[in-house]
């Protein structure tokens, strides 16, 4: 299994497109799906939506779904989904159909033990590093992520360029699962028994299995916080770096949501974007002279990536974020645990953060970047092709949008 790896990108919002340099992508041979299974489950559950579980012509899905059956991003979940075990018929094929599996772990008509039992058969078992990476550190504490990379490396179950997205993906399915806890302080990977003991007998209560239909997890811990620049700062010499920018409530200077925002920048997203050649932005760090609106509405929709930060329910925040939706383009959405999301934007995957305390953070800081960081890698990975509430609710948007303009 292979797919391709952005390397490098340009990205900066100064109007100078014709001068920076295009991405520049290597194969990278994988011997593992390309994203994490949260991600290909959605062909799945589509199959039983639309289809009622049964066998169905390709192109007659994608177009219930609202989507084009021959974009790159149909491709690669076709791909994924088969990859997984999920669904039967390549990505050119004329039917598409649920596995035995496939079937239990998107269907709403099973007990949640049978579902997680499928979902864990595809999501780690299925996958020959994952399952491998499973046995060796079930039931202890998990090593941290470079020494998980060493052993993927060491006992060849994955190429060395692809040992940090091997871990990654493997912490996304396991967290997903309810595999990944924490105790005392530190993570720990649970044997699969106990957590369907713990559904059986309502220890830690039943998992939302329709939240978990949206919502991935995992990445890599970085020694250095990178150096977070204002937009304006020169570029030293080398290839320009691909933009992110930060959309996230700021707040006075002593507020408690400017605290936030700096740890957040600074603790977490830092860490999870470095190595991947980000300068990441945020609003408040733009010193170019100009209205600030419109250099904000510039980053949305010129920048490679945005993370957007949805604690505290800011109107601004989801204001730029609707922008941002609107022109189709990547984000990874995070926010506080506890904090509510509207339900359009609540129906994507959203990374969730407890920090209710410094004991429920520090143990777990870790599993944020390194999701932050796997999610930001597939943004690349996937050509910037991205689903909405826009795309997915009201796929003829923009259509129809042209449509009135050509009128006129």
């Amino acid at each position: 299994m292979s797919g391709d790896t952005t390397e490098e990108g340009s990205g900066q919002p100064d109007g100078s497109d014709d001068e920076q340099p295009k991405k520049r992508r290597r194969r990278v041979n994988r011997s593992f799906p390309a994203s994490s299974f949260a991600e290909a489950l959605p062909l799945a559950v589509a199959i039983q939506k639309h289809a009622a579980g049964a066998k169905v012509r390709r192109l007659t899905l994608f177009e219930q779904m609202g989507r084009s059956a021959d974009s790159s991003a149909a491709r690669q979940l076709i791909i994924n989904s088969s990859q997984y075990g999920l669904t039967t018929g390549s990505y050119n094929a004329e039917f598409l159909e649920l596995t035995e599996d496939g079937a239990l772990a998107s269907g709403d008509d099973a007990d949640s033990r049978a579902v997680v039992s499928a979902r864990f058969r595809l999501a780690i078992n299925h996958v020959a590093p994952f399952a491998a990476l499973y046995e060796a550190h079930k039931g202890n504490r998990l090593p941290s992520t470079q020494v998980l990379q060493d052993y993927v490396v060491d006992n060849k179950l994955a190429v060395k360029d692809a040992a940090e997205e091997c871990v990654a993906t493997f912490m996304a399915n396991a967290s997903y699962l309810g595999l990944l806890r924490t105790y005392a302080g530190a993570e720990r990977l649970l044997d699969l028994e106990l957590v369907l003991e713990e559904l059986e007998t309502g220890v830690a209560g039943d998992p939302d299995l329709e939240h978990m239909d949206t919502t991935p997890a995992a990445p890599v811990k970085g020694s250095q916080v990178p150096s977070v620049r204002a937009a304006d700062t020169k570029e030293v010499a080398g290839p320009k770096s691909a933009t992110c920018f930060v959309i996230t409530p700021i707040g006075a200077s002593d507020s408690e949501q400017r605290k936030h925002a700096n740890l957040v920048l600074n603790s977490i997203i830092g860490p999870a974007l470095q190595g991947l050649n980000f300068e990441v932005v945020r609003a408040d760090q733009i010193s170019k002279p100009g209205m600030i609106t419109k250099q904000v509405i510039e980053y949305l929709v010129r920048a490679e990536l945005v993370i957007a930060d949805l604690s505290f329910g800011n109107p601004n925040v989801f204001y730029e974020l609707a922008l941002r939706n609107a022109a189709r383009l990547p984000v990874v959405q995070i926010v506080r645990v506890g904090d509510a999301l509207p339900f359009d934007v609540g129906q994507f995957r959203t990374i969730q953060m407890d920090m209710s305390s410094i004991y429920t953070l520090v143990p777990a800081l870790e599993s944020y970047r390194t999701e932050i960081r796997r999610q930001a890698r597939s943004t690349l990975d996937d050509d910037g092709v991205l689903d909405t509430p826009l795309t997915t609710f009201y796929p003829r948007f923009w259509d129809e949008v042209n449509e009135r303009i050509s009128k006129e």
